[in-house]
């Protein structure tokens, strides 16, 4: 039997960040979550400098850029927000009695 491994190389997340300063969402997108992670904490996206400091509440990956885009396109959409406040309830209730 042979090993599970990455069906490819490529490598796409996309992402929700909560901010700890205006209690609101923000949804990205990117091919290498570490380095955006670093952009946003040292307040290098325009997007979300001001907003700081902001947490990483959920990410998916996906192999496929196009799935990703797809999937943070339908996260900012009114149900996809919906969707994902929904699924992540009790993450969100802990940040916010913190």
């Amino acid at each position: 039997m042979k090993e599970t491994s990455d069906v490819s190389n490529n490598r796409y997340y996309t992402y929700i960040l909560y901010s700890l300063i205006d209690n609101g969402f923000y949804i990205g997108f990117s091919n290498n979550l570490k380095r955006r992670l670093t952009q946003h904490a040292r307040g290098e996206v325009e997007a979300t400098k001001n907003r700081l400091p902001v947490r990483l509440i959920h990410y998916e990956y996906f192999i496929d850029r196009t799935d990703a885009e797809a999937r943070e396109k339908f996260l900012k959409s009114g149900y996809g927000r919906i969707q994902f406040k929904q699924i992540l309830k009790n993450t969100l209730k802990r940040i916010e009695s913190s």
